[in-house]
Order: structure tokens, then sequence, then C-alpha cells
């Protein structure tokens, strides 16, 4: 008896089989030609990326970071910098960029926020546009020391403190009016300033003293000094302590008063902000004994009238309190609530006396306020 297939019938397992091999074969076929094609086109970025990031970087940037471009820099030099800080990779790179930008391009002097590795021809896009310059700005708060001010001074313009230090004593170089009698001190004006591109310490304090007789005009300053029968300078003494010694500008008016009134009656001011001056310790509440004691000609414990010159730098407000006093009785003043500001005024010692026990409570109950 024969098998279950003749000789002329054709094999299926054999014929299967031989339709898989064959879709294998197609698709190792299609996986090389697939893979190669890939590695091919892996191959050509990378030779793209290569070509093009050779002299540039392709990116937006990496790190924040400040390039100051000085006055008159030519594109070379501009670019140099630049290649120095690893902001562009190539002067080359910087160069083109600036040759295929759409506009003409005009990098003024000043600072600017770049990022390192960036693409050369966004750097450029940032340096054409003056808006992105940036600029120093400093806030020098009412009430401050020369000496004070240019601590500030120094660290946010990175000049040495020196500097201001010997700038400050070419008096005739600062712009002080004629009343100043060469006495900088109470003249160098707080605001907040713009500083310019490559500043220096006597062309900021020039801007200070400026400033200050641009608020002495306003205020009509000298004038109204005038109406109270005191010199503009004696003034300005006056408001360089009320920045110390009081608050509110009701405050000041009233406090300003009582200084013309003791000053009228020939009694000492006993200001123990005129004497935390003398000392050369800014920055306290109260004085001790021996700072009392301390022979100074700003002592106004020791000596009568007004102090020699201003102790502070006063801004516009307490220097309007100071030719507007509040007329009172008073002869006493003292802060009860340094933290408020609250002040007490009195007519006798006794009165006075009573409200100075109220701020010694306040300094017991805030150790180290005082």
């Amino acid at each position: 008896m024969s098998g279950p297939f003749s000789d002329e019938d054709e094999d299926p397992r054999k014929e299967f089989w031989y339709k898989v091999r064959s879709a294998v074969a197609v698709i190792l076929s299609l996986a090389v030609l697939v893979g190669g094609a890939v590695f091919v086109g892996v191959k050509i970025n990378d030779a793209y990326v290569a070509y093009k990031s050779a002299d540039d970087y392709l990116g937006d940037g990496e790190k924040d970071i400040l390039v100051r471009v000085p006055t008159g820099a030519s594109v070379n030099e501009v670019g140099g910098i630049l290649v120095d800080n690893d902001v562009v990779k190539s002067l080359k790179a910087f160069k083109k960029a600036v040759r295929d930008s759409s506009t003409e391009v005009t990098i003024q002097a000043g600072q600017y926020k770049l990022r390192t590795h960036m693409n050369a021809a966004k750097a450029v896009a940032i340096l054409a546009d003056p808006a992105n310059i940036q600029h120093t700005r400093v806030t020098l708060t009412e009430g401050l020391t020369m000496d004070e001010q240019f601590t500030i001074l120094a660290k946010a313009t990175n000049l040495p403190k020196a500097n201001f230090t010997a700038a400050v004593k070419q008096t005739s170089k600062l712009g002080l009016p004629v009343w100043a009698n060469n006495k900088p001190e109470g003249f160098l004006f707080p605001d907040t300033y713009e500083v310019a591109d490559n500043p220096t310490a006597l062309g900021i304090l020039q801007t200070q003293t400026k400033q200050f007789i641009k608020v002495v005009n306003t205020l009509n300053f000298t004038g109204q000094a005038s109406n109270i029968k005191q010199t503009p300078y004696n003034a300005l003494i006056v408001a360089s302590i009320l920045e110390k010694e009081a608050k509110s500008t009701k405050d000041k008016k009233i406090v300003a008063g009582i200084i013309y009134n003791r000053l009228a009656k020939g009694m000492k001011l006993q200001s123990d902000a005129t004497v935390l001056y003398a000392n050369g310790a800014p920055g306290k509440l109260t004085t001790t004994d021996a700072q009392r004691n301390f022979e100074s000609p700003y002592n106004t414990y020791l000596h009568a009238g007004l102090p020699p010159g201003p102790i502070s730098n006063p801004g516009a407000d307490s220097m309007q309190a100071a030719v507007s006093p509040t007329k009172t009785d008073y002869l006493y003043w003292v802060v009860t609530d340094p933290e408020k500001g609250t002040t007490a005024y009195a007519k006798t010692a006794a009165e006075h006396q009573a409200n100075v026990a109220k701020f010694r409570a306040w300094c017991q109950a805030h150790k180290g306020k005082c």
C-alpha cells in the first residue's frame, strides 16, 4: 500500500517552509537596507553638525554671563571679548554673524547679559539691541553718612572705596554750592542713581551734588531758611539731625521746632544722634556715658548750639521740615517706640523723664534693639 501522498503530489509542508524562508530573507534584506539607511543618515547628520559647529556653537547657550563692551571697541575687539568669555566659539563665526545680519549692526558700550556657548548670530542679535544693556542702579537711603554711602557705592560699582574717599576731597570739582564752604557731608543727596558705563567716583559724587542743588531749588530751601532766620547751612545741619531723630513728616516738623526753641534759649541740644556721629558709631539708638563725655564739637551734650556740620545726608522730606518747623512750646522729645516711630514731647524736664522711662521700658522689652 502506498503512503498518503503520491509521487505526483507536492508536499504542502515543504511549500510552507519554503515560503517562510523566503519571507525571512526579504525581511532580513529590508532590515539591512533600512539599517544601512539609518546608519548613513546618522553619519550625514553627524557630519553636518561637525561642519556647522567647527567654528560656531549651535544652541542658545548654557550659563548666564555678564560681558562688558568697552567704549570704542571694534568688531574684532568685541568678538575677542566674547571668545575670551566662551560666549562664541570663534572670531570667524562672530564676524560672519555680523556680516549676515539682516540689519546694520551697531554695538554700544555697556554690560550685556549673554550665555556661554551661544550661537554667534544669537549673540549678535542681543548685542545689537541697546535695550539689552544692563544698567547698574544703586540706592542710597536718607540719613547715611558719606562713609556709609561710599561702602554701598563701592560694592555696587566695583570701584575701590578709597576712590570715593579720595574724590570727595576734590571739593572744588564736586559742584557744591558756595554756602557749603567746601564741606561735602550733607550735600551728597540720597536717591536711586543709574551708574554710567565705566563710572568714576568723582563722576558719581558730582551727580549727587547736582541732584542736591536741584532739590534745593525745587524746595526754595535757601529762601525758606531765610524766612525763619536761619542760614541754609544751619538748616541743612538741622535736617541731617531730623533724619536720625524722627520718622514721620509731622514729627520731623515738630522736632525741628523744638531744636530751634532750644537754640533760642541757649539750651544744649543733647541729641544722641550727634554724639553717635562724633564717636563714629552710627546705627545705634542710645549712647553710653563714655560716648556722651567724648570730646568733640559734634557732641551736643558737651557743647551748646548746633554741631559744626551735618551728621548725615538728608532727603527732601527732612530738608523741607527743617525750613518749615511746627511752632510749639515743647523743649524735649524722645522716641518711645522706635519700631512704630512713636515720639513723645514735653515742656518740662520732669515730663520728659517720664517719657524717657517709656523708651527704656521698650528697650527692656526688645533686647538688642537699642
